[in-house]
């Protein structure tokens, strides 16, 4: 079909966030007070307070940032799928934005080039277009939805092609790998040690692996559900 998504056009990617500090006490004056602001809609109880729930600060783009964009793509070489990943990672965040912003710029701007996220048009694409503003990066083409119509989004969500129009059902990336016999992207960390990892351990190599593996995840995801053989081990290549 012609209007069919071709899967080398497609950028999936995954991203990683924390809190913008390491810690609670760490926050000036002035993001303090609307943090705790913030949290009087999170707390299920009164033992919540605004430095506890700041573990999870990071989730939000107004509180967090993001310390590693992986990416990946497919290519075909002598009939057989390979998956090239790369990832951005750095403590200034604004370099790491700029460097994926040239790869999407140069890569992934014309109109039948997508970026493929799980729960990403939720999660994964508002955040990185809300930190690149906060940086003071221009919005590349792939990301500035301004105005746009809808089908002119260049956006792929296999959160939501799992959903099939139920918008009352969430599925994890973990548990939509089990049942397509893929394997886990969580077999060492999940997204809340994320944060202890980076700021107490400072293992910044340890999250950018479990972010590839995620994308690696997204990718067999996406094929399984366009009934096409998933990709080997050993066609993954880093670049």
């Amino acid at each position: 079909m012609s209007d069919e998504i071709k899967i080398i056009n497609i950028l999936f990617i995954d991203i990683e966030t924390v809190p913008q500090v390491s810690d609670y006490n760490n926050l000036n004056e002035r993001i303090k007070k609307l943090w705790n602001k913030k949290t009087d809609s999170l707390k299920k109880n009164t033992e919540e307070t605004p430095e506890i729930l700041f573990e999870k600060a990071g989730i939000y783009a107004e509180f967090g940032k993001i310390i590693c964009i992986s990416a990946g793509f497919i290519q075909i070489v002598d009939t057989k799928k390979i998956l090239r990943l790369k990832s951005f990672f750095d403590n200034d965040e604004k370099k790491l934005l700029q460097d994926f912003k040239t790869l999407l710029d140069k890569s992934f701007s014309a109109s039948d080039k997508y970026l493929c996220a799980h729960n990403g048009k939720e999660f994964d694409f508002p955040y990185i277009a809300r930190r690149m503003l906060i940086n003071g990066i221009k919005l590349p083409l792939t990301l500035d939805i301004a105005g746009k119509k809808p089908w002119e989004i260049k956006h792929l969500d296999t959160l939501e092609l799992w959903k099939f129009g139920d918008y009352k059902h969430y599925t994890s990336l973990d548990l939509l790998t089990a049942i397509f016999d893929i394997p886990s992207p969580k077999d060492d960390i999940d997204g809340s040690e994320v944060a202890g990892i980076y700021w107490k351990e400072n293992d910044i190599d340890r999250i950018v692996k479990y972010c590839e593996k995620d994308v690696l995840a997204v990718t067999q995801l996406y094929l399984k559900y366009k009934n096409i053989d998933i990709i080997d081990n050993e066609n993954i290549r880093k670049i």
